[in-house]
This record gives C-alpha cells, structure tokens and sequence, in this order.
C-alpha cells in the first residue's frame, strides 16, 4: 500500500536548499499532497462533466452554510483514504480508464451518504423538539422532583441514559463504514490517483518529452505534434512535473520545467502556484547544473521579492561565497551571464545505446535500401490445415530472422483476450538474473496478466494457432502475458533469453532458455510503441492483429545478443500485446542440420525429438 509521505518537501523529507545542502539542513514542514495539492487537482481535472468547480464550491458552501462542518471533515477525510487504495494507475491505460468510472460513481455515492446524514440529523432534530417540550415541564415540576429523593435518584437515572441515546445518535455517523465500502470496492469500486502515480505519469511524460524530442512549451499548451489535447497547463501542472523530477534529482528536467512554471505564472491573473516557491526550486536546479551566476540571481529576485524569507538571505552569501571560490570577483558575479548550461545526466544504458534506442524510436535510423529490396512476403501452408486457410507471413529482417504474421487475431478475440486480462493486471515483473525470481523495475512501466490454456476457449485457441505460425509446440511455452502500457510506457531495452551467467533466471518456471518470441499486437497506437533492436538497428512499428516472431538463441543454444530489443514509449494511443516466449526443456540443446534458407527459414520450422527445436 502506498503512503502519502508528509512533509515531503525534497528527498528524505528536507528542502534541498542551497544553503541547507552545505550547512545545518532546515526542515520546512509542508501539508500532505492528499490533503493540499491533491486535492487541487482533484478539484481541477477530476470533477465530472456537468459539475464545474463553481457547482462544486456552492455544494460545499451549502454544507457550511447548513452547519455540517463535520460532514465536509468526512467528506475530506473519505478522499484521503480511497487515495491510498491503489498506487500504480500510471503503469496502465487500462486502469487509468476506471477513473472514468469511479467519476460517473461519484455523484451517486455521495448521494446515499448524505441521504443516511440527512435522516440521522432529523432524528437529531425531532429529539431537539422533544426536550424543548420537555424543558417546559421542567419549569413547572423540576423543584418539586429534585427535592423528592425518589424521584432525584429516577431523574438521574433516566438523564444518564437519555444522554447515552443522544451520545450514540450524535456519534452514529456512518462514515468509517461507508468509507470502508468505498474503498474496498465493495459497493463502488472507486480508486484515485495517489502521489506515487502523479510522480509517475510525470516521470512518464518527461520520458516522452526525452524520448521523441518534445518542446516543453508545447507539451504544456497540450500539443503532441499534431494531436491537441483538451487540456493546458497551468504554472501549478508544470511546477508539479519539475518537482517529481527534482524529488528524483533529475535538474535537467527541473530546469526546462521550473522555467515555464515561471513564465506561465507571470501571465496568471490569479497565481496557480507561488513565485517564492518557483524561483528557489529554480535558482538550486541551475545551481546544481553549473549555472551559478543564474542561481545568485535568482534567489536576489527571491529575496527582493520577500525580504522575511528563512532561506534566501543565507543562500545569496552562500552562492557568493561559491562564486568567490571559483575565482570569480565579486564585481563580476551580477554582469556577463554566459547562455544557461542544461546537460541532461548520463543513461544507465549508456549514452551510446540510449541514443540509438531513441533514434529508433523516431523512426531516424536509415535503413538500406538494398536491404528491404530482399524482403517478401508469403503464404504458409506447410501444414495441412494451412492448405485451406494459409497464414501470411512477411519477413521484416534476415539477420537476425524477424518476421510478421499478419491478421492472426480476430477483433472478437482481441476484445475477449483484454476482458479476461484486465481484472488480472498487475505491474509487470522482470527476472532478476541473481535470484530467479521476478520483481518490479522502473525500466519497465507497465501491467500485464498471465492467461492459461484452460481458462478460457480463445487463450486454447491462440496457442494452436501460434503452433501452426511458427511450428512450435507449446508444453514448454510459458503462459499466455498480457501487457498494457501506461503514461509513458515502456520497457528499456533487454533481451528475452538468459545469458551464460544468469543461470537462475527461469528456474522458478523449470524450464530452459528462451528459444523463441512471439509479440501479438492487440492495438495499434497513434504514435510511438514500436518494437526496436538496438543492435539490429530495426524498427518495427505495432499492427494491430498481427504477431511478431523472432528466435533468441543461436544453432549452438547460446543467446543471440543481435536479438536486443526495447519497447518504445506510447506517445499517443493504447498498446496492447501478448507475449508469447517458448521455452526449451532444462536440459534440452538445439539442433541445426544444415543452414536455412531465405525461402524456407520460416516454414520449414520442425521439432525435435528432444522437444526443442530443429532447423533444416
């Protein structure tokens, strides 16, 4: 379950100041995003359509004006816990469209709330009516009753349990069950978005931004190359996505962010976000990127701006001092600014792969013409079966072997496929190659779901017909894997096989190494979501109904390391894919008898007696 983590103004709970990175660390005590700017942006973009923020502030003026301020209490505190019941909305398009419905559940469920609080407060009422007529009895005979000893110690008696009543009808509020109702889904299945997923679709988006080469202005105008969205930030949506990247150090995303954030705001007739709060992010971000200069200037503005601030006067003499060091003198430290240095940090994949996965992610990367002049397609019908219904079959690449079974699924069995997966999905796992065992990795963003053979006549159906497509049985094949990609979605760039030395990565599953890959395109994104091969520098863009094939292992059972592969960021559009990855037995090789041809490379694809694979 994820946390809102209060306080959390840098990493660890600390402001990254200046200043309090060199010296005594402050600690700034900040409101839970659940309890601030979340629900600003639940106000913002989560209200559903017909209920404009304005109907939204008269309702809950209404409240007030009623003297429920213990129902909006309720209210807030049902919406800080139903933001914990899910944390990773972000990994999966799929997931995220359940927010549509826990909108159109909403007006509804605070319906039946305030029916059950209006009903218990005119119980209240009517209780109130009854003492009124009681307190004029009491002129009358009160004196008369307390002065009688039996019926003292009857009115004692009757007033402690006629407080109890009230105690229990004032106190018989049914939120803690209504909230518990809610959030476990058991009477309105809502889920909301949480700080690990806004951080998330952030971190997605300045992936897009990297990955494809995208304007930060024009991103914030909510135009993706052609494609207009419906919405624009505003200076608070571009301060949000700066400081997820700040929270994760990244100053180079900080930087770009933080700047619109500031241009922005200074067009907003009413602020969306503070300026103090912009330039001090800022000012630190193009310290840490070498822009000292800048920095210093900045946090001047900040203190002309607030003279009181606790940290600005501290971080001008701070960025002095480091100005001084440098050798700079102290009439030069305002005059003869240099153009802002923003370097964006070194890739875990190293620069030079990363470079060419984003290039073939671009579709930039040239490819042969002489190459794709050898490339055909055909029919394969070297099954009996197939003399009747042949599969067409188009060949992407010769070296390594890459081909494309075209419309190999139908929309009815796509659209089945996704409903028996979707309840399933969970983050997508990988195989840590120390362990064996599968976890969670940020180089992989997205859900998928595992489907067996018996669940359901399509999953059965698949697998006989990908044992016609590629001549492979499937008992050693793993499960039928579903994945839905999220904001950003990706999965950097890795192989499918075990390499030499990571001798326990399928020894949970008891099998072997990956022979083979099959990629089944359930969707069809509008931009980006291509399969690339970092070393095969190819770029196979997804379509939807057809099937991807791709062997993983040279004749000798070794990994073929030109089978590197990557799953390109979604810019725009929902992709969905099946994997399919068949497996050789634990201790089963492969069997090459003499070398495949152009013509028969596909389909003349036979097993062997030892169950693995043999290729004439």
């Amino acid at each position: 379950m994820c946390m809102c983590v209060a306080g959390r103004w840098g990493r660890n709970g600390e402001r990254a100041s200046a200043a309090g990175r060199h010296k005594k660390k402050r600690r700034r005590p900040r409101e839970c995003w659940q309890t601030r700017d979340f629900y600003s942006m639940l106000m913002k973009r989560r209200i559903t359509q017909g209920a404009s923020i304005d109907r939204v502030g008269s309702f809950v003026g209404d409240l007030c004006c009623g003297g429920r301020v213990a129902m909006i209490t309720v209210l807030l505190q049902f919406l800080s816990l139903i933001s914990l019941a899910r944390c990773d909305l972000f990994t999966s398009v799929a997931d995220m469209q359940s927010l549509l419905e826990t909108e159109r559940a909403i007006p509804q469920m605070l319906g039946n709330y305030l029916d059950k609080e209006e009903a218990r407060l005119e119980k209240l009422r009517k209780l109130a009516a009854a003492y009124n007529h009681r307190n004029e009895m009491s002129i009358v005979n009160g004196l008369k009753d307390i002065t009688n000893p039996i019926n003292a110690f009857l009115m004692i008696k009757k007033k402690i349990f006629d407080w109890k009543s009230i105690e229990n009808l004032m106190s018989s509020n049914e939120a803690d069950s209504f909230i518990h109702d809610v959030v476990s889904g058991d009477n309105y299945g809502v889920r909301y978005p949480t700080e690990e997923d806004l951080s998330g679709a952030a971190t997605g988006l300045l992936r897009l931004q990297d990955t494809y080469r995208l304007d930060t202005k024009e991103i914030a105008d909510g135009r993706i190359y052609s494609d207009q969205g419906n919405y624009t930030f505003d200076a608070r949506d571009c301060f949000e996505i700066a400081r997820a990247a700040y929270n994760e150090q990244d100053y180079y995303h900080t930087v770009m962010w933080m700047q619109e954030a500031r241009e922005r705001l200074a067009k907003e007739a009413v602020p969306s976000v503070n300026m103090e709060d912009v330039l001090e992010y800022l000012a630190f971000a193009l310290y840490k990127q070498g822009n000292l200069k800048y920095a210093l200037k900045l946090t001047e503005e900040l203190f002309q701006l607030n003279p009181l601030h606790s940290r600005a006067k501290g971080n001008v003499k701070w960025y002095e001092d480091l100005l001084e060091q440098e050798g700079v003198r102290r009439s030069e430290m305002r005059r003869n600014f240099a153009a802002i240095v923003n370097r964006r940090p070194e890739s875990v994949l190293g620069n030079a792969e990363r470079t060419m996965y984003e290039a073939l992610c671009r579709g930039e990367v040239p490819v042969s013409e002489k190459d794709v002049s050898k490339l055909y397609c055909y029919y394969k019908r070297d099954r009996p079966f197939l003399v009747y219904a042949p599969i067409k079959v188009e060949i992407k690449r010769f070296n390594p072997l890459a081909v494309l079974f075209k419309n190999v699924v139908s929309e009815d069995e796509m659209e089945r496929i996704k409903e028996l997966a979707k309840p399933k999905l969970a983050r997508a796992t990988v195989h840590d190659a120390a362990t064996g065992k599968l976890v969670t990795a940020t180089y992989r963003i997205s859900k998928s779901a595992w489907l067996k053979g018996w669940e359901d006549d399509v999953v059965e159906r698949v697998n006989r017909r990908l044992d016609l497509m590629t001549n492979l049985e499937m008992e050693t094949a793993e499960e039928l894997q579903i994945a839905n990609y999220g904001i950003g979605g990706h999965y950097d760039p890795h192989f499918d096989h075990a390499r030499k030395e990571e001798t326990k990565s399928f020894e949970s599953l008891g099998t072997g190494n990956r022979i083979a890959t099959v990629l089944l395109y359930m969707s069809q994104p509008r931009f980006g979501g291509g399969t690339v091969f970092t070393e095969a520098k190819s770029t196979i863009a997804p379509t939807k109904g057809d099937a991807l094939f791709w062997y993983n292992l040279h004749r000798q059972g070794d990994g073929d390391s030109r089978t590197r592969h990557a799953a390109c960021p979604v810019l725009v559009g929902i992709k969905w894919v099946d994997y399919i990855l068949k497996n050789c037995g634990e201790t089963q090789i492969l069997l090459f008898r003499g070398s495949p041809t152009m013509a028969t490379s596909v389909s003349q694809v036979l097993l062997a007696s030892e169950g693995c694979l043999e290729i004439f």
